[in-house]
């Protein structure tokens, strides 16, 4: 799945650079987004994420693309990598600015792990009218 988001000014750090917590925030969010249409009726959070280096800095008006791809599936959790791309104002091409895995794991209404839900129609499903 491939999603984008434009860096505002409210994404900036005190350098004017995008900030690395609002970064960590999309990688996050979007990793879910993808789980969350993986596994529709699964309670899905966030249960850990790889080492985050930030590999350059963006400016402002770059225009954001995550690259994010199932890796492995266990009983109770499902890891995705997510590749972050800036398309920079005044570059010719998308530089490669982070990388990282997500690991989500399912979890009951008392926060205890349960297996996933694996349902092939979620995604295929009729929207309602």
């Amino acid at each position: 799945m491939d999603t984008f988001t434009l860096v505002r000014t409210e994404h900036l750090n005190h350098h004017g650079k995008l900030f690395g917590g609002q970064l960590l925030k999309w990688v996050d969010e979007f990793a879910w987004l993808a789980a969350a249409r993986d596994f529709c009726g699964s309670v899905l959070v966030t249960r850990a994420m790889d080492n985050s280096e930030f590999k350059y800095s963006v400016p402002n008006g770059s225009i954001l693309r995550f690259h994010i791809e199932q890796r492995h599936v266990g009983t109770t959790s499902a890891l995705y990598s997510v590749d972050v791309w800036a398309d920079m104002p005044g570059h010719r091409e998308e530089k490669l600015i982070f990388s990282n895995r997500v690991t989500f794991v399912a979890v009951n209404s008392d926060g205890e792990k349960t297996a996933l839900k694996k349902n092939p129609l979620c995604r295929d499903s009729a929207p309602l009218v």
